[in-house]
């Protein structure tokens, strides 16, 4: 009778994770799909997604602290909603997969003599100058294909060089293009620059480019309305604290009619996980201890807008926060997870690593210091207790065209989110 108690038990145990899994990834597929258009400011994107994690919150029965669960704020930001295309001689070469454009950078079109500028070129004055001088209204060639050679010194001043190339007004070029072998890794801009630019990654020999073709429609926004999500449950303790649950759910959008970022792993997963958590804790059986509030962040790409504006508009006040979880990149885990801001929390990072041993849950729990770069950074600038954490390993996709739900594996979700909700329970 124990034997099939003890299989009885197993089977739950397993079904309820065939569930959980099952939500993640449908929340995953469906924020990572082409009707979201990356999430982002061409097509409605963000307001797409907005609406369907607030739909998503009403299914769980969760509070708004309004009839829509909506925190709207405005931001001015920069897009590529038009056509897209770049030539190098006769040579077209495909956006997201040879090249990117600078999203700061505004419209250009047209057919466009080159200036040729090597490495050695840069950090030569007298050569610069006199290249420089004579590229009004041509296109600059940055040839850093071999820039992994050169020492870390070197390399710094060469970045130093090459952002006052492409974004100052002194430099009367029409356009830059840096040609480099690092992966092509896109993000967004609240601003629109004085020069268009782009990044090559296609292996070129950029001495033989005599002309450039290119036709990049931008649109700069100047009052972008967009908004935070954010929903509640209350907790079955008449303590005045609050716990907070986070994922930023904007992402990169569209570079382009066709080119999108679809965004699975960042940052779809992160909100995967909120909403899984959102639904265990609104069922009568799981109620928390405190009251936890889930806020979906928009306009974490474009400098953490979303978190910026909600610190200074708090729901509730930010001293009562017990503590606040902040997830992205939940969709791996191969090698377990990173807590951003451990050492400054260590008794409640002790606590997280106790909780992850005794039940044998992730590979690791990796400890690192206070980072702002994520939701979590205001919060903590505004003495709130709080972790942010992402997953390690597996897949490298990140801010490119290949973050996609069909290659995201949700390695460690379910015992990620076990590992939560133990932690959660503990407070």
């Amino acid at each position: 009778m124990k034997k099939i108690a003890c299989l009885f038990f197993v089977f739950l145990i397993s079904q309820s994770n065939y569930c959980q899994l099952s939500y993640a990834k449908k929340n995953v597929k469906k924020l990572s799909s082409k009707k979201m258009k990356g999430r982002g400011y061409v097509k409605g994107g963000h307001k797409k997604a907005a609406l369907y994690i607030a739909n998503e919150f009403k299914k769980h029965n969760l509070s708004g602290f309004n009839d829509n669960y909506f925190q709207t704020f405005y931001t001015s930001v920069n897009t590529q909603p038009g056509k897209i295309s770049l030539t190098l001689n006769k040579n077209r070469l495909k956006p997201g997969t040879d090249f990117l454009i600078n999203p700061s950078s505004p419209s250009i079109q047209g057919e466009f003599k080159t200036t040729y500028l090597s490495i050695e070129d840069i950090f030569r004055k007298k050569i610069l100058l006199k290249k420089l001088d004579s590229s009004a209204n041509k296109v600059l060639l940055l040839d850093l294909q071999k820039s992994n050679e050169i020492s870390k010194d070197n390399k710094n001043k060469l970045n130093d060089i090459v952002n006052y190339l492409i974004y100052s007004p002194n430099i009367k070029c029409k356009a830059t293009i840096i040609f480099k072998n690092e992966k092509l890794t896109w993000t967004g801009s609240t601003r629109e620059n004085t020069k268009a630019s782009f990044t090559v990654n296609k292996p070129t020999d950029v001495k033989t480019i005599t002309t450039v073709n290119t036709n990049c429609e931008s649109l700069f926004l100047e009052k972008e309305e967009t908004q935070n999500i954010i929903g509640s449950v209350n907790g079955y303790s008449e303590l005045d604290s609050t716990i907070i649950i986070s994922a930023h759910y904007d992402h990169l959008g569209m570079m382009g009619k066709k080119t999108i970022f679809p965004g699975a792993n960042d940052n779809a997963s992160g909100v995967a996980l909120l909403l899984e958590l959102a639904k265990h804790y609104s069922q009568k059986n799981n109620q928390p201890k405190y009251d936890i509030i889930f806020i979906a962040f928009g306009g974490e790409e474009i400098e953490l807008l979303g978190s910026k504006f909600y610190t200074d508009n708090p729901v509730s006040p930010l001293n009562k926060i017990k503590f606040m979880l902040n997830f992205d990149l939940a969709g791996t885990g191969d090698d377990g997870i990173k807590v951003v801001n451990a050492t400054e929390f260590m008794n409640e990072f002790d606590k997280l690593i106790h909780i992850n041993k005794n039940n044998s849950l992730l590979p690791a729990v990796k400890p690192r210091g206070p980072a702002c770069n994520s939701d979590h950074c205001f919060f903590y600038n505004n003495g709130v207790p709080c972790f942010y954490i992402y997953t390690l390993g597996g897949i490298k996709a990140y801010h490119d065209i290949h973050d996609k739900y069909k290659t995201l594996p949700f390695t460690a979700f379910e015992n990620y989110s076990q590992l939560l909700k133990l932690y959660i329970d503990a407070f």
